[in-house]
């Protein structure tokens, strides 16, 4: 895989006046109701995260020439919705950490967890309608429903064998979807033709699923500490990822791999260790970062015949961003 020596600080600064906005305009959403909520958005956001999709929807409705606060109201939408995703994730996975820091579901209950993530979702959604465009409402409901779609697919689908196919369809429900969404509804609200609203979908659509694939590696490359999880968390699930279905494909009679596949093994956690060692330590890390390659740059051909300033770099920065980043 070809190696770039990028941050993304040169793409954040351009836009990090506007995320502060953003993220000010998510805390606003708990207001005037139960402190509780305002404390949970407040834990949320005091986490971190790289604000990657509202970075996207911001670049894109700038070089596009959306209006500034209907963008950022856009964007601010985009991040709650993920934010809500992300609620219900660590409640699903039973995790008491994100990034290192903990999550909601460390200090409420589950059920006080479930209603957080349907607070955020509505708010969510309140705020997509702010952007008076139906077009955005529809596509924004669609992406939740591919969302939670994708979610159900995965809980049923453990322990199973997985396509190349199946995992693709996954991995855009997961992720790849409001990466779309994100560069998709920012040409919406802009006064653009539909070539450019295309070309905008197919570049959200090719770097999310490069962005997913990079996670998935990043799974059994990054440390415990890095990634908030302990590594190899997907496979010691029982959810098969790229890197593992590479590493299915050239070493099929691998004892690892047959327990994996098997529902009804029950070693898979003694299994499972060396396995994920094995993949780890295998070629099929650098295969998969190679898809990720691909995807990316199929993205920024996209970006050949949008309009010539310094958010489509940034942009193309971005991109490049997605498969150079380490956590």
């Amino acid at each position: 895989m070809e190696k770039y020596r990028l941050t993304q600080t040169t793409f954040f600064n351009a836009v990090q006046d506007s995320i502060r906005e953003v993220e000010k305009q998510m805390l606003a959403q708990a207001d005037d109701y139960h402190p509780e909520l305002h404390a949970a958005l407040d834990l949320l956001l005091s986490s971190g995260g790289k604000r990657i999709r509202p970075a996207l929807t911001l670049l894109t409705g700038r070089m596009l020439g959306a209006d500034p606060d209907r963008a950022i109201t856009l964007a601010s939408a985009i991040e709650l919705l993920h934010t809500a995703t992300l609620v219900h994730d660590d409640l699903i996975d039973s995790s008491l950490l994100r990034r290192g820091n903990p999550t909601l579901n460390s200090r409420w209950s589950p059920g006080a967890v479930v209603l957080a993530g349907d607070f955020i979702f509505a708010r969510a959604a309140k705020m997509a309608a702010a952007t008076n465009s139906v077009a955005v409402m529809q596509l924004f409901s669609q992406t939740l429903t591919t969302i939670v779609n994708g979610e159900i697919t995965q809980l049923f689908a453990t322990h199973h064998p997985v396509t190349r196919e199946s995992y693709y369809k996954r991995i855009y429900a997961k992720t790849a979807s409001l990466f779309e969404t994100s560069t998709q509804a920012a040409a919406l609200i802009s006064e653009t033709g539909e070539t450019e609203r295309e070309s905008m979908r197919r570049f959200g659509y090719e770097i999310g699923m490069g962005f997913q694939i990079i996670d998935d590696i990043l799974d059994f490359t990054g440390e415990q500490m890095t990634v908030g999880k302990p590594v190899g968390s997907d496979l010691r699930q029982g959810i098969i990822t790229l890197p593992t279905l590479y590493y299915i494909e050239n070493h099929p009679d691998d004892q690892g791999v047959k327990s994996l596949l098997d529902p009804d093994c029950q070693d898979f956690d003694k299994t499972g260790v060396k396995l994920v060692e094995s993949i780890r330590n295998s070629d099929s890390i650098q295969m998969a970062y190679h898809e990720a390659d691909q995807f990316v740059h199929r993205g920024i051909q996209n970006l050949d015949d949008l309009p010539r300033n310094p958010e489509r770099e940034y942009l193309r920065e971005l991109a490049l961003y997605i498969v150079e980043r380490r956590r």
